[in-house]
């Protein structure tokens, strides 16, 4: 095993954790980073060691300046091409540079005060997975033959002898065996070696709701012995989020349903699309689904068109981010969004995951880094109850209000004025984006393109 530096932090921080913390990501803004597309590395793996990685640590000024403590790095091992056709475990990237490289960044990162998740592929690995590779040479007599659903008796696309069940079809994906006793052995001990290794704090599961759930029972049980505070968070597309999200799982999932009706309300300037969804994920109402529940909230990843470029008004995009900042939920941030890149979906992976030579610094990199700095300030925005105030297709106004705070999130998705009448409850509020008083009395001046957080004032 590689012996590194940030190995003698891992196991500091390991045992300085304390009994009854709460989950630190719950109060936390995330940061994605694609790594082989941001570092530039060729898409065909070439064999060929070079430190990109270590570009990360030029960044880490802008990634604290938007108000990011957590970064969320997708694959960084070595694999075929893209990263989710994994070849090793426990080797970063050539593309990317050594082990050693990594945990380089991985310390910078953590002395910065920005916590580590990595993209846990466990699905599926690539035909270059060298369990798979050996499959493939020895047939029968492979040890491994079983950590893959295989038939000897059929054929793949690859003409291999062999049938292989891939992950939807596609067989540059071999779907592991998660029943094998061997293959969940080799996946917990490594998380152990990331650990060791990098001192990671969370895992990011791909298309989690594939992943067999006792599996998923034991990565959680196994993950909260390594660090007691050890964030889970799954990719979750549709379905019900409880079934993966709960005590004994993941801590958090992807909000995809918001996802959708949050860029979708702005361009059919209906925002009843988008407070229905936060409604029935967490209104006040006994029925509501996800109550208490921290999901993880995004305008955009790597997977789907950039915000910038699918918003139909450019001036919506500081409001979409304001109501992903201000709803229920843990915020992430798509690198190069902050600032309004765009990509399309239409034009390939590779357009949606680029290499940037270095952040730009805008006004919408300013306005998200308020947004950043009241999230993490305030207790009803991290943890308060949802309650729908003030509705239109154009404005909305709602209340997130834990004991001892109120905050109302305001927005105006218009270009003209608006002039909201409703009981805020209080005579005077602060804005926590801005740090301006305002007057509740006669009511409340919402101007063209407006987003607000009103902390109530007793």
């Amino acid at each position: 095993m590689l012996i590194l530096k940030s190995a003698a932090c891992a196991g500091c921080r390991i045992s300085g954790r304390k009994e009854g913390l709460k989950m630190w990501a719950y109060e936390s803004v995330f940061y994605q980073i694609y790594p082989l597309g941001f570092c530039g590395a060729p898409f065909e793996n070439d064999g060929v060691e070079k430190p990109r990685i270590l570009k990360v640590k030029e960044w880490i000024p802008h990634i604290k300046g938007i108000g990011a403590d957590a970064i969320y790095f997708s694959p960084v091992f070595e694999s075929d091409t893209h990263g989710y056709n994994t070849r090793d475990f426990r080797k970063i990237d050539c593309r990317l540079g050594s082990n050693r490289d990594f945990a380089e960044v991985c310390n910078s990162l953590h002395e910065a005060g920005i916590r580590v998740v990595l993209d846990g592929v466990f699905n599926h690995v690539g035909r270059g997975f060298w369990a798979f590779q050996d499959v493939l040479k020895n047939r029968e007599n492979s040890p491994y033959l079983n950590w893959f659903h295989i038939n000897l008796g059929g054929n793949s696309n690859y003409n291999d002898g062999l049938w292989y069940e891939g992950w939807e079809g596609n067989y540059d994906l071999v779907k592991l065996n998660l029943k094998n006793e061997e293959v969940v052995n080799h996946i917990l001990e490594s998380v152990r070696f990331w650990v060791e290794n990098f001192d990671i704090d969370g895992l990011r599961l791909d298309v989690a709701y594939l992943l067999d759930h006792d599996f998923v029972r034991r990565l959680r049980s196994f993950c909260d012995g390594l660090k007691k505070d050890f964030f889970l968070v799954g990719e979750i597309l549709h379905g019900d989020y409880k079934t993966l999200v709960n005590d004994q799982m993941l801590h958090s999932c992807t909000n995809y349903e918001c996802y959708k009706g949050l860029y979708s309300s702005f361009n059919s300037m209906n925002l009843f699309e988008i407070n229905h969804s936060l409604m029935r994920q967490f209104g006040p109402e006994n029925w509501t689904l996800y109550k208490g529940l921290h999901l993880m909230t995004f305008v955009d990843n790597h997977d789907v068109t950039r915000v910038a470029s699918i918003l139909t008004n450019e001036k919506h995009l500081p409001l979409i981010y304001a109501l992903a900042f201000g709803m229920p939920g843990i915020p992430c941030i798509y690198y190069g969004s902050e600032w309004g890149a765009e990509g399309k979906k239409s034009d390939g992976d590779p357009a949606l995951r680029p290499c940037f030579e270095a952040p730009v610094e805008n006004e919408l990199t300013e306005f998200i880094g308020k947004l950043s700095a009241a999230k993490k300030g305030s207790k009803a925005l991290n943890y308060g109850s949802f309650r729908s105030v003030v509705l239109t297709n154009r404005q909305c106004i709602f209340e997130r209000k834990t004991e001892g705070e109120r905050v109302l999130v305001a927005i105006n998705a218009d270009s003209e004025p608006y002039t909201a009448h409703f009981d805020a409850g209080c005579g005077m509020a602060v804005d926590l984006i801005t740090g301006s008083r305002h007057d509740f009395g006669g009511g409340s001046q919402l101007p063209p393109y407006s987003a607000y957080f009103w902390r109530c004032e007793a």
